[in-house]
Order: structure tokens, then C-alpha cells, then sequence
């Protein structure tokens, strides 16, 4: 998102074809705007299809579609192709709560466990998280329940899991201290609607929201729509289709939509609003800071009710406030921005994760507020490489371990080049990835970017600062030593790991997460790194470090079946030593009563052929790990050299036969 900021506040809107700015409002210059852009994110591989939708007053004044919604049909995309619409869904979320408030069913400001008393963690402060905290990101969840809530197939046993693992958890930070983005909360809000109601969670949408707004076009993922245009994923790289796509945490990020009722959804938020009170629409309009706003030198971004954005300096200087919401799953993004006081939105959806679609949306916006002289027109801005000054030695302080989002690293501050270095961790080795040099009080890259090493309380943050954009954002935190280590009961360094509690219908963006290794560092005694940095402590648990880091996650070791398995929050695993060797040429594998996926190794090079019941899926690793082969998207006889890994998932009893040979002399692999 600070990208998409600062990527808009140093372009020039493109001009209009004949050069000009039309006086009757023909949007021509937004129009070209949205077709080279989204034509360069298409022919640049970022993206297979998109969508874009202006709408003026409650009009649609323009839709387009981009690229083949189904290549093997020779289907276009057009205004009316549905997508999914990612984390979007959680300002529908939030509506529907704010409906039940004005039904004078919900307060915001009670707690969660009064409305869902199965509600429990194991951190007594869950019981000061109230409503509002999960529609604002201040609650203080650890992040995501990403164990097959992407997939195939929608699966209402989420809700059930996601309690199951929020009891065994705690929080980052207390409940209102600061706004980490959260998926979870957002699951928990939806589960609130179904138990207030009385009804399901998609039947309330239809009741109060979609059939008052005429969205025809809006419900659940792509994967559970019959008879309607649906965009298809295609693999950037392989050119191979997905399987349609289902998110199961309807609340967080499971809806679709068409880019047209994206906007006439969002034209809601505008004083002709059809749905709310004026007190609620009022209350989500504005911006929900937590007890951390104001600690950085510049503000954050301001969240609001399920909003990511409630305004950006370019705007509030002109006194317009913009609402935003981004949306990203395994093979969609999207992006809406809403201007409630002038009625204008716009709506952009593609196929491919890493489109660009918010920094498109935005310059669409912003050519068509240029255009209505809402606003100035931007002026370019040429960037001119910092005067290298010598860093405080004061600063060297700030040097040490840092983490982020699943990543770690360390930075070193180096007096003789006069430099600061980011290095990241990929296993043991440590990868230089970004370079500062100093200037007036901050640090800048390559690229021009401006950082700031931000100390608060007892805590040390990396922090992002555009100058152009006018909002900070906390990008790494400092890992801090641990006085009196702990150290884990099982030796664990260097462990490879694989997981069980894998659907057949899982997305293939969760495929990495089914091999893991877990790492010990001598520079960080009483730290162990599984899938995230962690800190040890008690010999079966390693606890989040951070409390401005989402979706993390904590290690729990436990005894099963004479061996020792792992909980890394919602998922679990077990050591890869224990995977049975594939034998040669028959093999019956069986899914036991628990339902959790099988595994075997090959000790030799061979070819494998497969039989497999309904459901059932089989995916082939590498013994480092990457996938090469995956029976969701791929068909025929694989080679698995020595030291693969096989895995099977399907329902409980369900039987695999797999056939092995020797590759022949000469053979392709």
C-alpha cells in the first residue's frame, strides 16, 4: 500500500488522446489511463485479466474488461465477469455489523466473548476485545487461520477451527494498543452476524445488503458460482489453469463481485446511502485510530471500519476524503476507492496477485478528480540522490536482529563505508538486500526510499517514510536478546518438517507451507526460526516476538505416535524422518481415521504413476522442498529423483495406489 502511495504522488496522469481535458466530463483521460495501465500490467505477466469500473453519481460512466476470462473458450472479459474480491469482503462485514447496530443488536464497543461466549484464549486480556477492535485491526490476533481456508471448495468448518486455534493462542499486544492487520477478526465479526441473526452469514448479505443495493452479481468465490461469467486464473509462468478459486472465511476475503457493483456497493458510503443510519454511516466513515496514533513522525495509515484507508494527504489537502479497500487471495487483487462526498468511485479486479491494481485504481481516481477539477494535477517530481552525510554514531545502537512478515534479517551499520546494510536470512546464509546512506535524519535505498529508525518504549522499528505521501509505516521490528535463554525439549535445528492437516481442496498458495525446516542461531540464543522468527519459552513453546508484525504465529511441541509433532498455530506437523519409504513398484496408500495426509520418500530415482480416489490429491517436493508436481493442476507420470517427498491428502480411508519404476536410460525428466 505505501508503494501504491508513493508510485501515485510522483506519475503525471497520462492526457487524454487528443491531448485535451474534455469540458463535458467524457472521462477520456481516465479512460486511457485505465487501458494502458492495465494493458502494461497484462503484457507484463503481472496479470492474465482485469476489470476497471468509474462510476459518477450512481452511474457507471464507464466499465471495460481486459484479456480472456476463459482462453480454452475464447471468453473476453467484460463489465459483467465476476472476481473475487479478496479482503474487500470485510467492508461488507462490517456493514452487516453496523446493520445489527442499528437494529440496536450489537454494540461496538462490548466484548467479543459476550456475543460469542466459545470465544477463549489463552491470554486472559481476549476478554477485553471488543467489536470494534476486530473491525479496526487494534485486537491484537496473532493474524490468519490459513489452514485451508483457500481452496478449492468452500468449507464452513473454519469458523469451528479458527476458535480451535485462537484458545491455544495469544495476543501480540494488548486489545486497543496498536493497528496490525488482522484476518481473523474478521471471521470472528462474521460468526457474530450468523449468531446474532440467526441466520447464515451469505443469507444476511442477501437480505440486507444485496438485494436493497441490486447486486445480482455479488456473492460468494468464483468456486461456487453456476451459470455466470467468472474470470479464470492462469499460471504467469506455466500458462496452466487453477482450479476456480474458494475462500471459506467469507467475512475476511471470501465474496465476488463484478467491478460495477464493487462501485455501487461502495456509492453506499455517500449521503445517498440506502442501508445505514446516519450514526453508523457516519461512525464508518471515519478513521480508527489506536493508542499508538501519533508515535511516528507522520501519520499512519488511517483504518477504519473494515477500511484499510479513510483518507490520504493529497486529498485532505483539497478537503476530499477517500475510502479505501485493497483485496489480494492466491489469484486475484482488487482495489476500490470511493470519494463519498463528490459520489465518485472507481473499481479495478484482475487475475494475478501482484497486478498493481492499487496503485491503477488510484491514478484512475486521480485522473478523473483532475478532470472535474476536484483536484490540482500532480506535479512530476524528479528525484534527486541524498547528500551522503556521516550517520550518528548515536545510531549505531539501532543495529541488530529485525523481523517482518515471515522474514528476518540483521543490520549492520558499517562506519567505514559509511552505509547501513539490510541482510535477510535465507536458512543460515545472510543475503545483503537493502543498502542506506544518511541524510538530515533519515536513511535512504537505492531507490530513493526514506526510512527512520523510530525508538518507542522498550521497542525499535524500521520505519517507512515517503516524503510525497505524507504517511509512515512500520516495515521491521527489532528482535531483542533474551536474557535467561530457554531452550526447546527436542533438538530441533536443522529439522525438516511436514505438515498433515492438509483438504484435498487447499489453494495452491498454501503449497509451500507443506514442507518446513526449522533453524536455531548461535547470534540468537532463545530464538527459534519455524516458519517465522520465534521466542523460546518453555521447552514445548516459542511465543511472537513482535507486537507490529501480522500474521504471526507460535510453536507448540507435543508427543504423538512416539514421536514429536508441532502446532504452528493452525498448523501441523510432523517430522519428515518418519515418512515411510516408497517401495518398489506397487504401493497402497491409506488416509487414516483422523483425516490427515500421508507421506512418502523415494530412496531412489524413479517414475511414479497414480491412482487416486475422488478427492484425493497428490503432490510431489523436491527434496528442498518446491513442488513438482501437484495432481490439482497437473496429470500424468512424474519423476521423483532421490530424496523426494510424495504427499497425499483426501478424506478419511480413502486408498492411493502408486506404481514406481526406474526411469529408462535417456528418458526426459
Amino acid at each position: 500500500m505505501i508503494g501504491m502511495v508513493c508510485l501515485s504522488f510522483i506519475l503525471v496522469a497520462a492526457m487524454a488522446a487528443d491531448g485535451t481535458a474534455r469540458s463535458d466530463h467524457s472521462y477520456e483521460r481516465a479512460i486511457t489511463m485505465a487501458r494502458s495501465e492495465i494493458w502494461q500490467a497484462i503484457n507484463s505477466g503481472k496479470c492474465g485479466s482485469a476489470v476497471v469500473a468509474i462510476m459518477v453519481d450512481g452511474k457507471v460512466v464507464y466499465a471495460e474488461g481486459f484479456g480472456m476470462a476463459n482462453r480454452a473458450k475464447s471468453i473476453p472479459v467484460k463489465p459483467a465477469t465476476i472476481f473475487n474480491i479478496g479482503s474487500i469482503s470485510k467492508v461488507y462485514v462490517a456493514t452487516a455489523i453496523m446493520l445489527l447496530v442499528d437494529d440496536g443488536k450489537i454494540s461496538l464497543d462490548k466484548p467479543v466473548a459476550d456475543y460469542l461466549p466459545e470465544f477463549r484464549m489463552a491470554d486472559d486480556r481476549y476478554k477485553k476485545i471488543t467489536v470494534r477492535m476486530l473491525l479496526n485491526h487494534t485486537s491484537g490476533l496473532p493474524g490468519t487461520e490459513g489452514s485451508n481456508s483457500f481452496g478449492f471448495k468452500y468449507d464452513d468448518r473454519i469458523k469451528r477451527e479458527t476458535i480451535a486455534t485462537l484458545a491455544r493462542a495469544h495476543l501480540k499486544h494488548d486489545p486497543g494498543a496498536m493497528a496490525v492487520y488482522c484476518n481473523d477478526g474478521f471471521t470472528l465479526t462474521e460468526m457474530i452476524v450468523e449468531r446474532i441473526s440467526k441466520k447464515k452469514y451469505i443469507t444476511f448479505l442477501n437480505e440486507r445488503i444485496f438485494k436493497p443495493l441490486g447486486l445480482k452479481d455479488t456473492g460468494m468465490g468464483v468456486a461456487d458460482i453456476r451459470g455466470k461469467p467468472v474470470a479464470l486464473y492462469y499460471d504467469a509462468k506455466t500458462g496452466k489453469i487453477h482450479p476456480p478459486e474458494s475462500l471459506s472465511v467469507l467475512g475476511a476475503g471470501g465474496l465476488s463481485s463484478t467491478a460495477g457493483e464493487l462501485c455501487c456497493f461502495v456509492d453506499t458510503f455517500s449521503a445517498k446511502n440506502k442501508i445505514l443510519k446516519r450514526a453508523s454511516l457516519l461512525e464508518m466513515k471515519k478513521a480508527q485510530p489506536s493508542a499508538f496514533w501519533g508515535k511516528l513522525r507522520n501519520p499512519e495509515f488511517s483504518y477504519g471500519l473494515g477500511w484499510d484507508l479513510t483518507g490520504l494527504p493529497r486529498y485532505d489537502a483539497a478537503g476530499l476524503q477517500i475510502l479505501g479497500k485493497s483485496g489480494g487471495t492466491g489469484n486475484y487483487s482488487s482495489m476500490v476507492y470511493t470519494v463519498p462526498d463528490k459520489r465518485i468511485s472507481v473499481a479495478v479486479m484482475a487475475s494475478g496477485a501482484e497486478s498493481g491494481v492499487m496503485k491503477i485504481a488510484l491514478d484512475v481516481l486521480d485522473a478523473v478528480l483532475v478532470e472535474k477539477k476536484l483536484i490540482p494535477e500532480a506535479e512530476k517530481t524528479i528525484r534527486v540522490p541524498p547528500q551522503i552525510q556521516k550517520w550518528p554514531s548515536e545510531d549505531a545502537s539501532f543495529a541488530g536482529y529485525y523481523g517482518s512478515d515471515g522474514k528476518f534479517g540483521q543490520i549492520v551499520f558499517d562506519a567505514d563505508k559509511n552505509n547501513a546494510t539490510v541482510y535477510i536470512f535465507k536458512g543460515q546464509e545472510k543475503i545483503p538486500a537493502i543498502s542506506f546512506v544518511y541524510n538530515n535524519g533519515y536513511y535512504y535505498d537505492a531507490q530513493g526510499d526514506r526510512f527512520y529508525f523510530a525508538g518507542i518504549g522498550k521497542e525499535v522499528y524500521l520505519v517507512v517514510s515517503p516524503p510525497w505521501a505524507g504517511i509512515d509505516a512500520m516495515t521491521m521490528q527489532k528482535i531483542k536478546p533474551v536474557e535467561k535463554p530457554e531452550r526447546l525439549k527436542t533438538a530441533i535445528d536443522g529439522m525438516v518438517w511436514v505438515r498433515r492437516n492438509v483438504s484435498p481442496d487447499e489453494g495452491l498458495m498454501a503449497v509451500e507451507s507443506h514442507i518446513a525446516k526449522s533453524l536455531l542461531y548461535d547470534e540468537l540464543p532463545g530464538y527459534v526460526y519455524f516458519r517465522g522468527i520465534k521466542r523460546i519459552d518453555s521447552p514445548e513453546f516459542a511465543a511472537m516476538p513482535f507486537d507490529s508484525v501480522r500474521d504471526q504465529s507460535e510453536l507448540t511441541l507435543f508427543e504423538k505416535d512416539g514421536a514429536t509433532w508441532a502446532w504452528i498455530s493452525d498448523l501441523l506437523y510432523s517430522p519428515a524422518a518418519g515418512c515411510r519409504a516408497l517401495k518398489g513398484d506397487e504401493n497402497l496408500v491409506r488416509i487414516n481415521g483422523d483425516g490427515y495426509s500421508e507421506w512418502r520418500a523415494a530412496t531412489e530415482d524413479a517414475v511414479l504413476s497414480f491412482i487416486k480416489p475422488q478427492r484425493g490429491r497428490i503432490i510431489v517436493f523436491s527434496a528442498e522442498g518446491t513442488a513438482t508436481y501437484d495432481s490439482a493442476i497437473d496429470t500424468g507420470d512424474v519423476y521423483a529423483a532421490k530424496g523426494s517427498y510424495i504427499e497425499f491428502a483426501g478424506p478419511a480411508n480413502a486408498v492411493f495406489t502408486v506404481k514406481t519404476k526406474p526411469p529408462a536410460a535417456g528418458e526426459s525428466r
